[in-house]
Formats: C-alpha cells, structure tokens, sequence
C-alpha cells in the first residue's frame, strides 16, 4: 500500500474525469435531456465539474445564462439529478459507476470583482505603492551589498595571486 500524501489538489485522473463528465453534463442539459420543465426556461454554463477521489461524486459549478435565476436553476437541477446523471452515465465510457451529481452556483467571478473593488480602494492603492517602495529600496540595498562583497572577493584574490 503506497503511503498517503498531503493533498496537493486534484489527481490527473480527477480532472480527466471532471472534464468528461462537464462535457457529457453540457450536452445533455443542451440537448433538454432532463425531465423537468423548470430547466427549459434557462440555458446554462457547466463551467467546472470537480470530482471527489474515487469519483463517485462530481460537484459540478454552473452559471445560468445571464446570472439570472440561480437558485431556481440549482433547485430544478438537484431535483434532476438522477436522470441527468443516467444522460451522463450513457455518455461516458470506459467507468465502472456513473457519478452522482451536485451542483453549485460558480461565484468565482462575484470573488474577482470584490477583490478587484478592494484594489481599487484608496487606502488599499496608497498601502501597495508605500509597500512597492519599501521593496524596491531593500532590492537597491541589498544589490549594493552583493556588489560590495563581490568587489572585495575580488580584491582578496588579487592581493592573494600578488602573494
């Protein structure tokens, strides 16, 4: 048995998989393949699909089109989880189980922007170019430093070859 390691994110076969899996899930949400009503009325983005480590589980990150009406669109898909995990299971080949499915709204983007907001704050703007400053002051420094060994390293090897 191989011994386990920290983790270190996911495994090439996790993301393999995720991506066979997110390509399956597109096509059958394209294709009207769930049973429910409720879906025909969006159109949505399977941006990600994340596998646990036996692949048994797949989280898959959508985004209706236009962000609208994310929490009907996650209802209406958990409610069809299991047929459209049946759409999948038909459309991947070569895995002994089909996963089961969940779903989640991708707030990644939501993230960027409030990050990007707290950038471009003021205060924020004003810490970054002071901490800009200091760094650059303590690379001319220490440049300097490595120059001065450099030239006395060199002053010694000369004063040792005249020896």
């Amino acid at each position: 048995m191989r011994p386990t390691q920290p983790s270190k994110g996911p495994s090439q076969r996790q993301l393999r998989v995720g991506e066979q899996v997110r390509h399956a899930l597109s096509d059958a949400l394209a294709r009207g393949e769930a049973p429910d009503p409720a879906l025909d009325g969006f159109i949505i983005s399977v941006l990600e699909v994340r596998m646990s480590p036996d692949l048994k589980l797949a989280t898959a990150l959508i985004m209706p089109l236009g962000g609208k009406g994310e929490k009907e669109a996650i209802a209406a898909l958990n409610r069809n989880a299991k047929a459209l995990r049946g759409a999948v299971s038909r459309r991947l080949r070569g895995m002994k189980f089909a996963p089961d499915l969940r779903f989640r709204i991708d707030d990644r983007y939501d993230e960027a922007a409030r990050i990007e907001k707290i950038f471009a704050q003021e205060r924020v703007k004003r810490d970054l170019k002071e901490n800009d400053l200091r760094v650059k002051r303590d690379l001319k420094e220490n440049d300097l430093r490595v120059k001065r060994d450099l030239a006395s390293r060199r002053g010694s090897e000369t004063d040792e070859n005249d020896e």
